[in-house]
């Protein structure tokens, strides 16, 4: 187990020599087809990592993103063997990443990054019929106990910079004039069909999901927000199929 710990080590530490007892059957040079492997290995991590998070890539250059990817792979190995799963912990790093400083929303925007490849990767769930809703919010009787569940791909972001239109830019012309990228955005991620969508919500419309993720009644969850257009925020989640259950009753 030594053996295998100090080989994996070696592989994402280029500072490491190549470890002792490897042989090639070829009588190859075991030191350079090591470094050859380490190479892939390193490289293939960090094209994960530029696949997972384009805009983060988009906003500080191929160059720049490369290398600190690779002192993240150096850091922070794979624990899964689903490349999927790799570099959840990566907008902790880039918030922490002191050349990137330059960038502060830089880390947020992973964030959201990050949230988009949970929301694709999440469990599907039959929505709830819009005409089961409008009855359950027609019905006096029940209203104050109603509760809505949420599609599992469903995500909230709250940052500081303006998160969702600096990822929207980057999906046309890459271009942030017109953006204040200092102005408070609330991000919602969610999958709707085979579409990962981001919404900006007001900052209470994003508590007011909050409050429904928490199991909090509707009536309650939208009390306990600060003001929002409640039948706009209504509308976006039975549009958006983001509904899947109502009172944590399972659809027949």
């Amino acid at each position: 187990m030594s053996a295998q710990r100090d080989f994996a080590t070696a592989l994402l530490d280029t500072r490491l020599p190549c470890p002792e007892g490897l042989c090639s059957a070829n009588g190859a040079d075991p030191a350079s087809r090591f470094a050859v492997y380490r190479n892939n290995v390193q490289g293939s991590l960090i094209n994960a990592l530029s696949d997972s998070y384009p805009v983060v890539a988009q906003l500080v250059g191929d160059e720049f993103f490369r290398a600190m990817a690779a002192v993240f792979v150096q850091q922070q190995p794979p624990q899964s063997p689903l490349m999927s799963c790799y570099g959840a912990e990566y907008a902790d790093f880039i918030a922490a990443f002191e050349p990137a400083g330059g960038v502060p929303y830089l880390a947020d925007v992973a964030r959201l990054e990050h949230l988009r490849t949970l929301a694709y990767h999440a469990a599907d769930a039959l929505p709830v019929r819009p005409e089961e809703i409008t009855a359950a919010l027609t019905d006096a009787q029940t209203l104050s106990e109603l509760r809505l569940n949420l599609h599992p791909s469903l995500h909230l972001l709250d940052s500081a910079f303006a998160v969702v239109a600096i990822w929207g830019a980057h999906q046309h012309d890459a271009r942030l004039e017109g953006i204040d990228v200092n102005q408070k955005q609330h991000a919602m991620v969610l999958r709707n069909g085979l579409d990962v969508e981001v919404f900006a919500l007001d900052p209470g419309a994003s508590r007011f999901i909050r409050n429904l993720i928490d199991g909090q009644p509707l009536l309650a969850a939208a009390e306990n927000s600060p003001e929002f257009d409640l039948a706009q925020t209504l509308g976006l989640l039975i549009a958006r199929s983001a509904i899947t259950h109502l009172n944590d009753k399972e659809l027949p």
